[in-house]
C-alpha cells in the first residue's frame, strides 16, 4: 500500500501528532496498568483497521513482556480466558467507545458501570482518553493510508 500523503513530512502533521503524543504521555503516567493501556489501544486498531498502529502497539507490547497467546487472543477477549476481569471490562469499555456511532445511545450504562467497578475516577478518565487518542491516531492513519509492517520497537517513541 501507497500511503496518500507522506504524513511524517508533513510540517501540519508533524505539529499535531506531537500535540497527540503530549496528551497519550499524560494518559501513560497514571496508574491504568500499561498492559491495560497497550490491550486497548490494540483492540480498538483491530476494529478500526489500523494497520501502522497495529504493528507498532503490538510490537511495543511484546517488547515489554506481553505474552503472544494474549495478544493473538485479544479480538477474542469474550471467550478467552487469558484476560483479567479488569482488563475485559477495560476491552468492553474500548469496543464500546471505539464503536460509538453504532449505538444509538452512546456507551452502555453497564458497560461503564463494570468499567467503574474494577477502575478509580482517575483511571477511568485516562482510559476514556486513551480511547478517545488512539481513534484519532488509527483515523489519521487509515484515511491517509498510512502502510504497515515495517515499524522497529521504539522508532517514533511509545504512544497512543
Amino acid at each position: 500500500m501507497k500511503a496518500r500523503i507522506d504524513a511524517l513530512a508533513s510540517p501540519l502533521t508533524g505539529k499535531l501528532v506531537k500535540h497527540l503524543v503530549s496528551a497519550a504521555k499524560v494518559v501513560e503516567g497514571t496508574a491504568l496498568p500499561a498492559a491495560t493501556q497497550e490491550l486497548v489501544k490494540i483492540r480498538a486498531s483491530q476494529i478500526n483497521g489500523c494497520g501502522g498502529c497495529l504493528d507498532m502497539h503490538t510490537k511495543e507490547a511484546a517488547a515489554a513482556g506481553e505474552t503472544s497467546l494474549r495478544l493473538n487472543l485479544i479480538a477474542a477477549w469474550r471467550e478467552a480466558t487469558v484476560f483479567t476481569d479488569a482488563e475485559r471490562a477495560a476491552l468492553d469499555l474500548t469496543e464500546q467507545g471505539t464503536r460509538i456511532a453504532d449505538a444509538a445511545g452512546g456507551v452502555p450504562d453497564d458497560v461503564w458501570a463494570n468499567a467503574a467497578k474494577h477502575y478509580d475516577e482517575e483511571q477511568l478518565i485516562a482510559l476514556t482518553s486513551l480511547i478517545a487518542l488512539i481513534n484519532a491516531f488509527n483515523r489519521l492513519n487509515v484515511i491517509l493510508q498510512q502502510p504497515a509492517g515495517g515499524y522497529r520497537v521504539g522508532q517514533l517513541g511509545h504512544h497512543a
